[in-house]
């Protein structure tokens, strides 16, 4: 591993507890947030894993915050953003070009600004809009290694607005359960994940989550699959899955039993009917997968079970890398596209 992993991303996941605690402090930090009494709706945009940040906040939001939470992961800004909007702009280099496109145009319409970024321009744009900073710790490997600190700062601005009480209690949960769980994964022949990435192999994983929460979960799976183990992956989401997806497993079973293997992302707060719809599809499908893996979040509340879930999965990820040889750092596709992309045209 030490010498497959370039750019230690191993060392980086399996330290997410920590990531979650400096989080924390930082998010102490920051200075001049609205007050509650201005805000209506919550805007968060990013891209990647910060993307995933604000997915996170919308899943964990619902039952807790009392105005909507929007996501956005492109370069427009939704039109009803406006002097009731609170936007935070999450971004690991400071430096996404849709994420700065898009804060500077809330902006425009009058929206309270907080940034959350290791630096880059979207900290010099906060700098010179006075608006709230988020400082993310830059020493981290990546961005996509970064989750606990890009994902935990927008829930404790929510809490400390008053926009989300009970944040800060889930938060604490969320470090507790990572801790257990990073001692099972560091054990000598490396835990849960070890194991599951054995029993995925080298078949392409489709990953089923249930609404909100564990289909957060499963694209951050997807995302981390492609990103580290270089590999396919796919995502269905219960119960919409039961309404498409489930018939379209009706051919070609002889081919994808020897490709694909069904990976269940599971939490406690999924509606009962949503329970059974897992059990069926399970056992409906189980023919036409290599395997049907279920993996169930644990700790104590929604928060917990999916910083835990999420956790496998990027040990998963790597080990899938490893398993095969690979570097999990490099992703020269990407930079190909940077490349590309840049300078954008005038």
């Amino acid at each position: 591993m030490t010498r497959l992993d370039s750019l230690e991303l191993y060392s980086a996941a399996i330290a997410m507890c920590d990531q979650v605690v400096g989080a924390v402090e930082r998010a102490r930090d920051v200075r001049g947030l609205p007050d509650a009494s201005l805000i209506n709706n919550v805007v968060v945009a990013g891209m990647g894993t910060s993307g995933l940040a604000g997915d996170l906040l919308q899943a964990v939001a619902g039952p807790l915050a009392s105005v909507p939470v929007h996501v956005v992961k492109t370069y427009e800004c939704p039109a009803f953003v406006g002097s009731s909007t609170l936007f935070i702009a999450v971004s690991y280099s400071g430096n996404t070009e849709e994420t700065v496109a898009c804060a500077i145009a809330a902006r425009a319409a009058g929206a309270h600004i907080v940034v959350v970024a290791a630096g880059g321009a979207l900290q010099a744009l906060a700098a010179q809009w006075d608006a709230p900073f988020g400082k993310v710790d830059a020493s981290l490997p990546s961005a996509r290694s970064a989750l606990g600190a890009l994902a935990i700062p927008p829930i404790a601005v929510l809490d400390e607005i008053g926009l989300m009480p009970g944040a800060r209690r889930g938060i604490r949960a969320v470090v507790d359960q990572l801790r257990l769980r990073r001692d099972e994964c560091m054990a000598s022949d490396g835990g849960p994940a070890a194991l599951l990435a054995r029993r995925i192999g080298r078949t392409i994983p489709i990953l089923h989550g249930g609404e909100p929460l564990g289909a957060v979960a499963a694209l951050r799976w997807k995302t981390q699959i492609n990103e580290n183990a270089k590999c396919p992956a796919f995502v269905a989401v219960q119960p919409d899955l039961c309404h498409n997806e489930l018939v379209g497993w009706g051919q070609h079973g002889d081919a994808t039993r020897q490709l694909m293997t069904l990976v269940a992302l599971r939490h406690s707060g999924e509606h009962m009917q949503t329970r059974r719809r897992f059990d069926f599809t399970a056992e409906a499908l189980r023919e036409v997968y290599s395997d049907v893996i279920e993996v169930a979040g644990e700790g104590d509340g929604l928060l917990a079970e999916f910083f835990d879930l999420a956790f496998l999965g990027d040990l998963v990820s790597l080990h899938l890398a490893f398993n095969e040889g690979l570097d999990p750092g490099p992703s020269p596709i990407v930079d190909s596209l940077k490349a590309t992309l840049s300078p954008r045209p005038s």
